[in-house]
């Protein structure tokens, strides 16, 4: 009887601490190296041969590296288009399919089943086996040379897989929560906004992050649909940087620093409020 008194005991608390102890170590050491590597080489001075062996500290350390990115590249212009196609795409994506998740949650289970059974299908299909019909479907539109290909994926929610993951999150929760909803007759969009989305926030957070990563670094879709140098996103431009002269590197790696950075904050915002909400 004393033993059942104790209460549950601490070893999964403990285990899981561990865990994220081990994570974050393995994220250290695999990552912060080359980051500190990239920062280093984007203040050296540009024109000077590479250096033999990597220095953490260049001599003499310079800033020219990043006038030159934001003048020569557009660096400036190519981040706002890119912050403009996220601040669109990224809460568009993930409402999208936090509502599909949910409806697919709430469906029978047969039509559940199927619809299931198809995302995965479409899953399978590889990426570039869609470029030519897409490709074909903005140019009789009249949207290529713009933003509107780039933002347009968010409007199927970017992603079976994302649909996929709202939905096994909403099937998680109590059957008894929806029951309650509906007796305190809240529609379907209530339910959905005001109590399922909530619970799931560390997947809205991780599906968040994703998203803005995938929107932030796509560089198939602008090669194809953005021709006017003024609508370039950031990989657009940074593929125009490592085309200079191989002594200017730090040029081109003062530009990775730029777009890494917006990256990586996000990245860091959503673990914290992953690991806030457990």
């Amino acid at each position: 009887m004393r033993g059942r008194d104790r209460g549950p005991s601490p070893l999964p608390e403990q285990a899981a601490r561990l865990w994220r102890s081990l994570g974050a170590a393995f994220v250290i050491l695999v990552f912060v190296p080359p980051l500190l590597l990239l920062v280093s080489g984007s203040l050296t001075e540009p024109g000077l041969p590479p250096s033999p062996t990597p220095q953490l500290v260049p001599d003499p350390v310079s800033t020219t590296g990043y006038e030159r990115a934001l003048d020569l590249g557009g660096l400036l212009r190519a981040s706002l288009n890119s912050v403009l196609v996220a601040v669109v795409a990224v809460p568009l994506s993930v409402l999208v399919a936090s509502l599909a998740g949910f409806a697919l949650a709430r469906l029978a289970p047969r039509t559940t089943a199927v619809v299931v059974a198809a995302s995965l299908v479409a899953l399978m299909v590889p990426a570039t086996a869609l470029l030519v019909p897409r490709f074909a479907i903005f140019r009789f539109l009249g949207l290529t040379d713009t933003l509107v290909p780039l933002i347009a994926p968010a409007l199927l929610g970017t992603s079976p897989l994302y649909v996929l993951v709202y939905y096994l999150a909403f099937r998680a929760l109590p059957a008894d929560l929806y029951d309650a909803c509906q007796v305190e007759d809240l529609s379907p969009v209530r339910t959905w906004w005001q109590v399922a989305l909530p619970l799931v926030r560390p997947v809205t957070a991780g599906l968040t992050a994703l998203t803005f990563i995938l929107t932030w670094s796509n560089f198939l879709d602008p090669l194809i649909y953005v021709y006017d140098r003024d609508l370039f996103t950031l990989p657009l431009a940074l593929r125009s940087l490592s085309l200079l002269d191989p002594t200017n590197f730090p040029v081109f790696l003062a530009g990775a620093v730029i777009a890494t950075l917006p990256a990586l904050g996000v990245f860091v915002l959503a673990q914290r409020r992953f690991l806030h909400d457990h």
